[in-house]
């Protein structure tokens, strides 16, 4: 069996496909994968990263407002569909499986064009462009959200399953991960990062306290996204910060963590919630239909999170981050809230409906 993958742009994509690819490969042990994305985002480097075959397609997104590179969008589309489908035919992928984005797009739709089985997963609760237009024609469309199925009306083939996540996000033990990181276990860690692009404000008022993590004995893993590595980077020199422009890794960052700060994307709340982590989630106020607030509220409204308004964020996170650190019984509580919101049979529900839509004519 062959199976096709179109993801990139941003980890809250790409995250996911990697976990049907790895319960794939566990279900059905001599698949082939081939990924399709862009040569210049984040998938360009992480999938080849863990080993998978990787081609590139010319599709980019369409910007809003006046945008010099929207000019090329149409030139962009029709290209990419003849890419997808040179691809589809020497490929010749038993199903396309798609998991959002503008990637998706031309792949998905030349698919379902030639017949091939599709499916397509839609991680976030306001479904994105792509999503509302591919998800009447696709085989299947595999939501996070029951309420996402009020964007998609004319799609009668919608199922919520929940968002994958990789099984070995269970399977590090919290002194292999401490390790890892090369701090000390007998002194709180926390897990600090904005998803995969970084998070300015998040950065900023992490570095302007960071005198008080040092007098608190507060470590740190610290990713900070490409764009501001440099701006941050000296603070390598503290022996108690672990700083990067992206972590790899993510299960040793989530095991290893006693509390983490995060925005409230969908990706990543399925990853916390199967982590079972204290977390003190600031979502990204732009988000499509604020969609990250409602997420996090409904954590926080269950007390499996603390939620902070990202213009309160100056006044808020260091007396809530200590609240958390000094409080253990009320960080274990939350823990187990937060690991009653995950759907850990999310994958493999996801790679049974892939399989039942391959056999099904």
């Amino acid at each position: 069996m062959r199976f096709l993958f179109a993801a990139g742009g941003t980890g809250g994509h790409i995250y996911p496909a990697l976990a049907i690819v790895e319960e794939l490969q566990r279900v059905v042990p001599n698949a082939e994968i081939l990924f399709v994305g862009t040569k210049d985002r984040l998938e360009a480097s992480l999938i080849p990263n863990y080993g998978y075959s990787f081609t590139t397609i010319w599709i980019s997104g369409f910007r809003r407002g006046m945008h010099v590179s929207n000019i090329l969008f149409p030139f962009r589309v029709v290209i990419s569909m003849f890419q997808s489908y040179n691809i589809i035919r020497k490929f010749k992928p038993s199903c396309v499986i798609g998991t959002g984005g503008f990637v998706c797009g031309p792949v998905l739709a030349v698919a379902e064009c030639l017949g091939i089985p599709t499916v397509l997963h839609e991680s976030n609760s306001y479904p994105g462009v792509t999503t509302r237009l591919l998800a009447p024609y696709v085989r299947r469309v595999l939501l996070a959200f029951d309420e996402t199925k009020k964007w998609l009306k004319r799609s009668a083939n919608a199922v919520v399953v929940g968002t994958p996540t990789r099984s070995r996000l269970n399977n590090i033990s919290k002194d292999e991960a401490v390790r890892y990181f090369n701090l000390d276990l007998c002194k709180p860690i926390v897990l600090v990062f904005g998803g995969s692009q970084g998070a300015s404000t998040l950065n900023r008022v992490v570095a302007m306290n960071m005198h008080i993590f040092r007098e608190r004995g507060i470590q740190l893993i610290w990713q900070t996204g490409n764009s501001e590595y440099e701006k941050y980077k000296d603070f390598i020199t503290e022996s108690e910060v672990y700083i990067t422009a992206f972590i790899h890794a993510m299960e040793y960052a989530y095991a290893a963590a006693d509390v983490v700060i995060c925005r409230a994307g969908a990706t990543t709340l399925a990853e916390l919630t199967r982590s079972g982590k204290a977390a003190i989630l600031v979502p990204y106020p732009y988000a499509a239909a604020d969609h990250q607030r409602m997420n996090a509220q409904a954590l926080a409204n269950a007390g499996a999170a603390c939620m902070i308004l990202e213009t309160e964020l100056e006044k808020e996170l260091i007396p809530k981050l200590v609240y958390l650190l000094e409080n253990t019984e009320v960080r274990v509580t939350m823990e187990a809230a937060c690991r009653s919101f995950g759907r850990p049979n999310a994958t493999t529900d996801i790679v049974h409906h892939i399989l039942e839509v391959m056999h099904t004519k």
